[in-house]
C-alpha cells in the first residue's frame, strides 16, 4: 500500500452528506439535525458542512426519483445538458458537483463523508476506492481503536475500467459510512446514535491530522470487491429462489465452496460453486433486487499500511 498518495495539506473543506438515498434514515435525520445545529460538526481547524444530497427522494421516502444518485457522478452526466424532462438526479448531481467540486479539480472539497444505511447485516462498514489515499485506511484503524467493541470493516469497491460515480468521488478524497441492518424508511435509535458517534470520531481524526499528529504504520484486514452474484431466476427474470437461511445475515463471514447460497422455491439448495473462500457483503440488500444482485463477493486481504506522517507546522496553522 506504500504507493498510495498521502495528503500533505490540512483538510479544511469537509462535507457530510446524507440522504443520497431518500429512504436511508440515519443520515437523513442527522443532516436535518446538523442543518439546525451545525456546531456539532465544528472543530478548531475546520467546520464540516452538512448537505442533504437528494431532497426530492428524501421527501418521498424513496431511494431515488428517476435514477440512483450514487451512480450519477460521472463526467458524462455532470457535463450533460440539462433538460426540463431530464432525470432529477442528473440535475441534482450537477448541483452537488458545483457545490462540492467540480470533480477532479483543485477547487473540489478536500473530503466528503457520505452516510448510508443498508438492510443487510453489515454492521459498521467503510467503503473506499482503492485509488484513494492511505488516509482512509488510517481513518478506519482510528475508528477500530476508538470503538474496540464495534467491528469496523473497510470494503474496497472499484469497478475495473469504469469511472467513479459516487457522491464522495466529487471531492479530492472521501469515504462512505454504511451501517446496517436497518429497514428502508425506518429510523433505529441504536444505529442513529452509533452513526452520530462515528461521525464525531471521523471529524476528530481529521482534526488530529490537521493539527500535525503522526500516525504509525500498521497491518489490517480489508475486504476487496470481486463482483456480484444474482438470485436464481427464470428466463423472464422472475425469482425462483432467495438467499439461503444459512447465508442470510452472515455478511463478512467466510463462504466456502459447496456451501448453500440460495433456497429455491421448489425446496432445493443452490450451492456456491467457486474455487476458493469468499466473503459475501450486502447479502439480500433490498435496494439491490432491481440491480440483480443477491450479494457481493469479496476477498479478505492483509495489507501493510505505511505511517501517516505529521504535517509541518506551517501547514497546520489555522485558517
Amino acid at each position: 500500500m506504500s504507493s498510495l498518495p498521502v495528503p500533505r495539506e490540512p483538510l479544511r473543506r469537509v462535507a457530510v452528506t446524507g440522504g443520497t438515498h431518500g429512504n436511508e434514515m440515519c443520515g437523513i435525520y442527522l443532516i436535518r439535525h446538523w442543518l439546525q445545529a451545525p456546531g456539532e460538526l465544528k472543530r478548531p481547524s475546520f467546520s464540516a458542512m452538512p448537505v442533504l444530497a437528494n431532497p426530492a427522494a428524501t421527501a418521498a421516502c424513496r431511494r431515488y426519483m428517476d435514477r440512483d444518485l450514487n451512480r450519477t457522478f460521472t463526467l458524462t452526466f455532470l457535463g450533460s445538458t440539462d433538460t426540463p424532462n431530464g432525470p432529477y438526479e442528473v440535475t441534482r448531481a450537477q448541483e452537488l458537483n458545483q457545490l462540492l467540486g467540480p470533480k477532479g479539480t483543485d477547487q473540489a472539497f478536500d473530503f466528503i463523508l457520505d452516510l448510508h444505511n443498508t438492510t443487510a447485516n453489515t454492521g459498521v462498514c467503510l467503503i473506499s476506492e482503492a485509488s484513494h489515499s492511505s488516509f482512509n485506511l488510517h481513518l478506519c484503524r482510528y475508528l477500530q481503536l476508538q470503538n474496540p467493541g464495534l467491528p469496523c470493516r473497510l470494503f474496497q469497491y472499484d469497478i475495473s475500467g469504469k469511472e467513479t460515480y459516487s457522491v464522495e468521488s466529487v471531492s479530492k478524497d472521501g469515504i462512505c459510512l454504511e451501517m446496517g441492518p436497518q429497514p428502508q424508511g425506518v429510523l433505529r435509535a441504536d444505529l442513529f446514535s452509533q452513526m452520530r458517534n462515528l461521525v464525531a470520531s471521523i471529524l476528530d481524526f481529521i482534526e488530529l491530522f490537521n493539527q500535525g499528529m503522526a500516525f504509525p504504520a500498521f497491518e489490517m484486514d480489508i475486504y476487496r470487491n470481486l463482483g456480484s452474484v444474482d438470485f436464481p431466476r427464470t428466463a423472464d427474470g422472475d425469482l425462483i429462489g432467495t438467499v439461503h437461511p444459512q447465508l442470510q445475515d452472515h455478511d463478512f463471514e467466510p463462504l466456502r465452496p459447496g456451501e448453500p447460497i440460495f433456497k429455491l422455491f421448489s425446496g432445493e439448495d443452490v450451492l456456491y460453486e467457486g474455487n476458493s473462500i469468499v466473503y459475501p457483503v450486502f447479502i439480500n440488500e433490498a435496494a439491490y433486487y432491481e440491480k440483480h444482485v443477491a450479494f457481493l463477493k469479496s476477498e479478505r486481504i492483509r495489507v501493510s499500511v505505511p505511517a501517516l506522517p505529521g504535517l509541518t507546522s506551517s501547514s497546520t496553522l489555522a485558517p
